[in-house]
């Protein structure tokens, strides 16, 4: 599975911002998928994971203002983010797993190559 992350820009503070994340392959539907991010000097941290069954869940921090969604008929996953805050700027990674995953970097086997998201207050 090779995935592509797009959609990453700057955007001021209580803005909008949707990520998408194109991957190959017949077998999309059966993944999950997730949204990590990183900021500089910092460790990668999940942010959000829509299960093949489309059951979803995020980190306590995107709560209510992060919104994860698939498209299985455009093997996409979407990442809609609303009332973003500086401190939401990092670069943002999709990544897949055939099994199921949560919310740890090492339930997910591909990953994309990252977008980068800047929130100026």
């Amino acid at each position: 599975v090779q995935l592509q992350a797009s959609g990453g820009g700057l955007v001021q503070a209580g803005g909008s911002l949707t990520l998408s994340c194109a991957a190959s392959g017949r077998t999309f539907s059966s993944y999950f998928m997730g949204w990590f991010r990183q900021a500089p000097g910092k460790e990668r941290e999940f942010v959000a994971r829509i299960s093949r069954y489309t059951t979803t869940l995020y980190a306590d921090s995107v709560k209510g203002r992060f919104t994860i969604s698939r498209d299985n008929a455009r093997n996409t996953v979407y990442l809609q983010m609303n009332s973003l805050k500086p401190e939401d700027t990092a670069v943002y990674y999709c990544a897949a797993s055939p099994n199921r995953a949560v919310s740890s970097i090492y339930d997910y086997e591909y990953w994309g190559q990252g977008t980068l998201v800047t929130v100026s207050s």
